[in-house]
């Protein structure tokens, strides 16, 4: 029997009994920080802590032409970086499927919630302002989902919007901010056995046979993602459904507290 399958037996074991390795329960996250402005020439940006996982996400406005579909609204696109010295498995080039995947659930949360308020981003014919949410996996130890979802939603609510003038950006002076509708987060949970725990970390997350991320506001389930080749019962989501609406809260106050600093 090797390492890896008796740390895998230890972990279950442990799980089923309701503890984890650093002391927590089932359904707590670790200690979270977010610090604001962090990158002085971006519109927004925020460094948010899960533990030792660390992310930074950048906001970034320009000029664009709207999408032909959508005429009278501005656009979105979020990216993500598993930068090499965040985790000596992620490496340099192309983005990973692991990187696009982590981008495309955090966007989608974003999106669907309506947290920009896209009609508001619609300068005149022909233009609009395109947001870009960058994301920088700057330590991995773990839940790069809720982590990042949690970068992008203060980066977003702190962001300053750029104004148009005589055909020229201006970034400098006195700027409104970021028309924000609502305010979205998101919850990750894991099954190992028969165990569901929230905010896996990177030990955690290599033994898990399922995973579900649940973003939501402060009235509805925005989207959902699930991820690896477990599965949940009906029952359990509707579990988890209800645990997130009652640990956005707190997600929520936190961003909500960093406005103004």
């Amino acid at each position: 029997m090797n390492v890896t399958t008796l740390t895998d037996q230890y972990l279950r074991e442990r799980l089923s009994k309701g503890t984890r390795d650093d002391g927590r329960d089932l359904f707590s996250f670790r200690n979270i920080s977010i610090e604001i402005g962090k990158i002085p020439h971006a519109e927004g940006s925020a460094e948010v802590t899960f533990g030792n996982t660390k992310v930074l996400a950048g906001i970034k406005l320009d000029v664009g032409e709207p999408m032909r579909d959508k005429p009278d609204e501005g656009s979105m696109m979020t990216g993500a970086e598993l930068l090499p010295l965040a985790h000596h498995t992620f490496d340099s080039g192309p983005p990973s499927p692991d990187a696009v995947e982590l981008a495309r659930v955090v966007d989608r949360g974003i999106r669907a919630a309506n947290m920009i308020d896209v009609k508001k981003l619609f300068i005149e014919e022909g233009k609009s302002w395109n947001v870009f949410v960058d994301l920088y996996i700057l330590n991995y130890d773990g839940n790069l989902f809720d982590s990042s979802a949690l970068a992008a939603a203060a980066a977003l609510y702190n962001a300053r919007m750029p104004k148009y003038e005589e055909g020229k950006v201006v970034r400098e002076g006195e700027l409104g901010k970021l028309p924000i509708g609502n305010l979205s987060t998101s919850c990750t949970y894991a099954k190992i056995g028969n165990s569901i725990l929230l905010d896996t970390n990177a030990s955690e997350e290599i033994f898990a046979d399922a995973r579900i991320t649940i973003a939501n506001d402060e009235q509805f389930v925005r989207a959902m993602q699930k991820g690896l080749s477990g599965a949940f019962k009906a029952g359990e989501v509707d579990m988890l459904v209800e645990k997130t609406f009652e640990k956005s809260k707190d997600l929520r106050k936190m961003v909500q507290s960093t406005r103004g600093e």
